[in-house]
This record gives structure tokens, C-alpha cells and sequence, in this order.
């Protein structure tokens, strides 16, 4: 069992916030600060255009569902966020992408990463223990290498937030690969969120898992969206009205229409937007 009362290093770990300033599970969130700017974002793989022209702004204390069809840029846009489209050769991007008001192109690429955290669609554990999964993420913001005792009070917290610290807490040093696909999951929403990122990249999540492990996923983002941006892919339809406070739709590259959930989903404007959402095609 992890000593939480062990002196902590205060890069690595911050304080609780108190219990009554903490808002009930469920409730919805204050919307914060304007934390990144999606200005005219264009995408280019070679000669096929995957995002054009595309303006969105991405607040703290919400979470936004990037919805559409198979193809149709909602993934590249995603990962434009925090530059993963780069690593792909053949891709172009033009505009502006803006983290606190300054352009991503102007910070070095892993530390843009550890504020812009990404969760994929998969469950990726690295094959070593359910602690060190965690603890690298912290090691490897740290100038020095932390010892252990120094680490385990912000791993116990990013466990604890992702909602896995109760299930994991007597066995830390057991394989990650052996937890199921659920807690795996949950086990890499901690590693992302260990370095307390300001956004947090979710594309499609649950995909993989199944219901009771998608309905734990669901409510987690709803608790995690109180401290920080979420920014979800999903093709679930159902899923993006549970989780989404806003959503924008795409369609072919192009960003159709925003807007909050209830809107996007009960009157939208587009009759793009009316047909997708409606069934007519996806």
C-alpha cells in the first residue's frame, strides 16, 4: 500500500483540493478559460486535403466531442493538437493552433505533449508495472531521477483521479498487461494525466472496451473535465450527447457546424449536421 505521508517533491505532486470546493459527481462543470485556439487549420497528406479551413476554440471546464464519418478529419484534427500529425512525412499543415495564447509551433514538442496529453484508441500500458506505467510519465519531466518515494504520492493521485487507485493499490508492482482492458485504460488516462496537463486528447476511448467499462470511461471524463480541456473522438452518437457539453460535426475535411450538445444534436442549423445526426448516412 502506498505512504501518502511521505514528504513529496512539489514538481511532481500538488496538494488536494479541499473536499468542500469540489463540485458533486455529475454536476456540470464551470466553463474556464479559452486554453487552445484552432485558427483556419489546414491539413494536407500528400494531395488529399483532411482538414480545411477549419476555426475552433477549446475551453477549460468542458468537454468537447469531435463527431462525423469515417474519414472525415476528426482524428487528424485531434492530433494536430499536439503535433502527432508531424511525424507522418507526407503532412502539411497550415494556421494557427494556440495553447494559452501562444502558437504550438513555438514549443518543443515533448513538453507541448506533456500539456497536451493524448489517450488513444487502444490501450498502450508499457510492459512494466502498474506503477512504473505511471511513474515514467514523472521521471521523465524531471531533471533528476526521482526515487520512488518521492514519485508515489502524485502516482497514487493520478490513479486515484483516473478512478483506479482502489482497484490497483495493493498490487502496484504487478504487470500492467495483466489488468483488464477496462483498467487498462484507465491505467493510460493516468500516465497522461500524471504531468497535470491543461488539455487531454481522447480519440475514441472506449472503442475497444465493452459496456460496463465504456460507462466507468464516461463518468471518469465528466470528473476530469473540472480541471482541464477534454477533446474526445467518437463515432457513438449516444455517446457524444452523455459526455459532450459541446460538439462540432465534420464532414469531408470541413468543420460543418459547433455548438453545444443539446443544440448540435436537437435543432441543428446545417442540414448536413440534420442528416448525419439523424442517421440519413455515417
Amino acid at each position: 500500500m502506498i505512504d501518502e505521508t511521505r514528504p513529496t517533491d512539489p514538481a511532481l505532486a500538488q496538494p488536494p483540493a479541499a473536499a468542500d470546493e469540489a463540485p458533486p459527481a455529475g454536476a456540470p462543470a464551470a466553463v474556464g478559460p479559452e486554453r487552445m485556439t484552432v485558427d483556419r487549420l489546414g491539413v494536407t497528406y500528400g494531395a488529399k486535403a483532411a482538414v480545411r479551413d477549419v476555426t475552433l476554440p477549446i475551453h477549460q471546464g468542458e468537454v468537447l466531442a469531435l463527431i462525423g464519418p469515417s474519414g472525415c478529419g476528426k482524428t487528424t484534427l485531434l492530433r494536430s493538437l499536439n503535433r502527432l500529425t508531424e511525424l507522418t512525412p507526407s503532412a502539411r499543415r497550415t494556421g494557427r493552433i494556440l495553447l494559452d495564447a501562444q502558437d504550438i509551433d513555438a514549443m518543443e514538442a515533448t513538453a507541448l505533449r506533456r500539456r497536451v496529453a493524448m489517450v488513444f484508441q487502444q490501450p498502450n500500458p508499457f510492459p512494466m508495472s502498474i506503477f512504473d506505467n505511471v511513474g515514467y510519465a514523472l521521471r521523465e519531466q524531471a531533471l533528476r531521477r526521482p526515487r520512488r518515494s518521492v514519485l508515489e504520492p502524485a502516482v497514487a493521485d493520478a490513479l486515484q483521479r483516473a478512478g483506479l487507485y482502489d482497484e490497483v493499490a495493493a498490487d502496484l508492482d504487478a504487470p500492467a498487461l495483466r489488468l483488464s482492458g477496462g483498467q487498462q485504460q484507465r491505467l493510460c488516462i493516468a500516465r497522461a494525466i500524471a504531468t497535470r496537463p491543461e488539455v487531454l486528447l481522447m480519440d475514441e476511448p472506449c472503442s475497444a472496451l465493452d459496456p460496463r467499462s465504456t460507462a466507468v470511461i464516461e463518468e471518469l471524463i465528466g470528473e476530469l473535465r473540472r480541471d482541464l480541456a477534454v477533446v474526445i473522438v467518437t463515432h457513438n452518437l449516444q455517446q457524444a450527447q452523455r459526455v459532450g457539453d459541446r460538439t462540432a460535426f465534420m464532414y469531408l475535411g470541413d468543420l460543418v457546424e459547433h455548438g453545444p450538445t443539446g443544440q448540435i444534436f436537437g435543432s441543428p442549423r446545417e442540414q448536413r449536421t440534420r442528416d448525419y445526426v439523424g442517421g440519413a448516412f455515417g
